[in-house]
């Protein structure tokens, strides 16, 4: 059952709902970095060895053939092709518009400019099993289209079977992925960032994934890049005495479902409000296939929390900084306005969070735990690499000479001097 509680009691579950994410298991961290330096060691052998470990699944070959994608086709219903087609476009539609620029900046005798260029080679990491979700495929691989992205690598792990889902398969296959290998947990990632005979090296990592991904994400973040060391899925509900009561159960119930680590938060004006909610969610959810999931999520992260105003409603979300923030209030607009800090917003009943999930384009790849304060759902941006650019005349450079000399003495780098005054010196000889 979600707890309810007064504003003023909340500190406690606060720190409880930040120390759900923390990454410092030292038995998860140990088998991790052993994971990673044996994948490192024995590339192919070791991905191989851990898949059947892990997974039960013994594989001559990683790489999913052309025949299993053409099979995945005919095990996959048609509606969800449709489906899929329809959230793909509105996904393109949004991140075009992420479009990055060049620029060039000219004045007496200077060039100055910004060039952007797409990464090479991404990899995505795609949970399997009871995760696997299509639409976390396109999510990735739309914006790195986008971008230009050369090779998109996908990497995903197999059931006992050795077969991979067929809808990952045809999400996959839609948007136009180069090649997919059987392969998840930590030595999938250790197999993107360094390299195996079968799986080629990427400049960057991009995926959610459970905490030995993350965990291994963050252990080799400088080796290649990485999109953000995402924790589990949290909502914060925004709402006041206008407010449906089944409506807002019913979307703090779609976050609970993700994981038992998931975080549905309410912060209500309305004692009414939160008791109703409270009700609907004991009734509501012993109808869903995942009860289970989200009792245990509501019971150990679910929170419904009562305040004095919205202003006071506005100051928590900012400190909680969310994954999704939605606003059930009279005047959505104006309270959004007052938001500082939140990886997706959606405005009004009418406006539930799964929209966001799944097609309305926005990404739904999101900052979690408090990082909203400085970070962004995953972009176009992600998948560029910005280069400046200088160019000087003699002219110019003479003119600023001074600034660096002196510049340069003031910290001590006589070299730093040197390189300027040296390209004058000849008009002394």
């Amino acid at each position: 059952m979600m707890k309810i509680m007064m504003s003023e009691s909340n500190q406690t579950w606060y720190e409880t709902l930040l120390t759900r994410t923390q990454l410092t298991n030292e038995k998860v961290n140990q088998a991790v970095k052993d994971i990673l330096d044996n994948v490192k060691k024995d590339k192919d052998a070791a991905v191989k060895r851990y898949t059947y470990a892990f997974d039960g699944a013994l594989l001559p070959s990683l790489r999913v053939t052309e025949e299993e994608i053409n099979e995945a086709y005919l095990n996959v219903d048609a509606q969800l092709i449709r489906n899929l087609k329809y959230a793909k476009s509105n996904i393109e539609d949004y991140h075009q518009k992420q479009s990055s620029q060049d620029f060039v900046i000219e004045r007496k005798g200077v060039r100055l400019g910004q060039r952007t260029r797409a990464i090479e080679t991404v990899g995505i990491y795609v949970p399997g099993g009871t995760a696997a979700y299509p639409s976390t495929v396109l999510m990735n691989a739309i914006p790195a289209k986008m971008a230009g992205v050369k090779r998109i690598i996908m990497v995903t792990p197999p059931s006992r079977d050795g077969k991979i889902n067929p809808n990952i398969l045809v999400a996959a296959h839609l948007v136009g992925i180069d090649a997919i290998y059987k392969v998840g947990g930590a030595q999938a990632i250790g197999a993107l960032a360094y390299g195996t005979e079968e799986i080629p090296k990427v400049n960057k990592i991009v995926g959610p994934g459970n905490i030995y991904v993350a965990v291994a994400k963050k252990m080799v973040m400088g080796d290649v890049g990485i999109d953000m060391i995402a924790g589990p899925s949290e909502v914060l509900i925004i709402a006041d005495e206008t407010a449906n009561s089944r409506e807002v159960a019913s979307d703090l119930m779609a976050q609970a479902e993700h994981d038992v680590l998931a975080a549905s938060i309410l912060i209500t004006t309305s004692s009414d409000l939160a008791q109703r909610v409270q009700d609907d969610i004991n009734t509501l959810s012993m109808k869903l296939r995942r009860r289970d999931i989200i009792q245990k999520a509501m019971d150990q992260y679910g929170a419904i929390v009562i305040v004095k105003s919205l202003d006071e409603a506005i100051a928590i979300a900012n400190q909680i900084a969310p994954e999704h923030l939605e606003i059930m209030t009279k005047n959505p607009e104006e309270v959004f306005d007052k938001i500082e800090h939140a990886g997706s917003v959606f405005l009004g009943r009418f406006t539930p969070e799964p929209v966001g999930d799944y097609v309305a384009g926005p990404n739904h790849t999101l900052p979690t735990s408090g990082t909203a304060t400085f970070a962004s759902p995953l972009s176009v941006y992600d998948f560029v690499k910005r280069t400046s650019y200088i160019s000087y005349t003699k002219e110019a450079l003479y003119e600023a000479s001074s600034y660096v000399i002196g510049l340069a003495d003031a910290e001590g780098l006589d070299a730093h001097a040197c390189a300027i005054k040296v390209r004058f010196d000849e008009d002394k000889r």
